[in-house]
């Protein structure tokens, strides 16, 4: 599957931890892949109102969040723009340990890999 590009925007949290890490590097391969375009979360917390546009623009917002505090998903919720699928690394078993960024065998395969597989559901 692969996407056209705009149509799908991606916004990772790229946290002070091993998840954020992991979300980031899963918007970075989902991007590299032709199933979205990676966009910056940061601006859209910094109010940009040309990249606000650019998500509320997009048919699909995907926002890849490392844990449960869910920053990319409120930061885009706050600018009025409409998530399509969330996904949380810690909800899919991995822990996170803040401050470290050692990220185990297998545990971006996985975080990648149920990403893949809700996005061809939407």
């Amino acid at each position: 599957m692969t996407d056209k590009p705009g149509r799908t925007a991606i916004f990772p949290c790229s946290g002070g931890s091993n998840c954020g890490q992991i979300a980031n590097d899963v918007g970075v391969k989902l991007t590299e892949e032709g199933l979205g375009n990676m966009s910056c979360t940061a601006g859209i917390g910094a109010h940009d109102q040309k990249m606000i546009d650019g998500a509320k623009a997009a048919s699909r917002v995907l926002a890849i969040d490392g844990c449960a505090v869910a920053c990319a998903k409120k930061s885009l919720e706050h600018a009025g723009i409409a998530v399509t699928q969330w996904i949380c690394v810690t909800d899919e078993g991995i822990k996170k340990t803040p401050n470290k960024f050692e990220i185990k065998p297998g545990e971006l395969e996985r975080v990648l890999n149920r990403t893949r597989e809700a996005l061809s559901s939407i």
